[in-house]
């Protein structure tokens, strides 16, 4: 299998750990059916999401260069690179968990080809129960994509809910710490009117999220469209923020291919460090919905959109 660009994503491996808890809002209504808030079936099982983190697949070879881009550009530190499998079937991949105030990110540069589902995951969440988080995941419609198993430090699993958006699930053996995040990272979606709402509800009940705001006239600016609108869920929960945008697929690149957000203080100097640390910018920057953001590409592939925080 052909290894993709990084891709943002959390832990795969738990060895890579990292966490701020997000305040609940109040629910707003859901359309596409007008659902309300979904029915509570389980406990809550989100830790922090100082330890959810993307997962970034880099190209081969290119891991240092990433991270040195990436620390220079939001601070932070990273593991020193280890050598291992971390998916159930034989593989091999140099790892490295990046803590940074933006956000964790656990980072992959295969020296194999990636076993599939592998790569497709976005994030890595840590949860405090993998079996009774995996159960509950299937019972709120997502599907369990690789059925629980162990890697060096902990056990691991991988579920998709509606929509096609997967994430890595984790619990780690031994306890660990992180640093506070300096701002919650947001996971950005797009999806389509026709699998909105089963997304919703799947992914409301299991993360025991909260919807912030819903916007149905969003400014097309954010995503590549001026002089359009698109419909802008943002959501809550124990995981962090959520981003939906609701598009009808007409999106130029890059939209569509950054996985995270990343808020910072003052846009325009976080874009000339990423600019001097080897990034590129390829949109933006633009404001729109009371924010400034750009979409840049770091050495190694990954694509993060950089907006100023609220």
């Amino acid at each position: 299998m052909k290894l993709r660009p990084a891709r943002r994503i959390v832990p795969l491996m738990a060895a890579l750990a990292v966490v701020t808890a997000v305040p609940v809002a109040t629910a707003a209504p859901v359309e596409q059916g007008n659902q309300g808030q979904p029915p509570v079936r389980h406990g809550r099982f989100a830790v922090d999401p100082r330890y959810d983190a993307t997962h970034v697949y880099v190209e081969p070879g290119t891991e240092q260069a990433f991270v040195g881009s990436w620390t220079a550009t939001f601070g932070g530190t990273a593991t020193a690179p280890v050598s291992g499998q971390v998916t159930p079937t034989t593989s091999r991949t140099t790892t490295q968990v990046v803590s940074s105030p933006v956000g964790p990110l656990s980072v992959f540069d295969y020296t194999t080809p990636v076993p599939y589902p592998f790569g497709t995951e976005r994030t890595g969440w840590r949860v405090t129960d993998l079996d009774e988080a995996v159960e509950a995941a299937r019972a709120d419609g997502a599907a369990v994509t690789v059925a629980p198993f162990a890697d060096p430090i902990g056990r691991d699993a991988v579920v998709q809910f509606p929509g096609g958006i997967s994430t890595q699930l984790y619990q780690l053996t031994a306890p660990t710490d992180s640093p506070p995040l300096a701002s919650v990272p947001e996971n950005r979606l797009y999806l389509p009117p026709d699998s909105v709402g089963a997304f919703l509800r799947s992914y409301l009940s299991f993360t025991q999220g909260r919807i912030v705001s819903d916007d149905r006239k969003a400014d097309g600016a954010a995503i590549g469209r001026p002089g359009t609108t698109y419909r802008l869920i943002r959501l809550t929960s124990g995981f962090g923020a959520t981003t939906v945008a609701v598009t009808d697929g007409h999106l130029p690149h890059p939209f569509g291919r950054e996985l995270t957000g990343y808020g910072v203080p003052d846009l325009g100097a976080t874009l000339e460090r990423a600019k001097a640390a080897g990034a590129e910018v390829l949109s933006g920057p633009v404001r729109a919905g009371g924010r400034d953001s750009a979409v840049v590409r770091f050495p190694g592939g990954y694509i993060a959109e950089i907006h100023t925080d609220r």
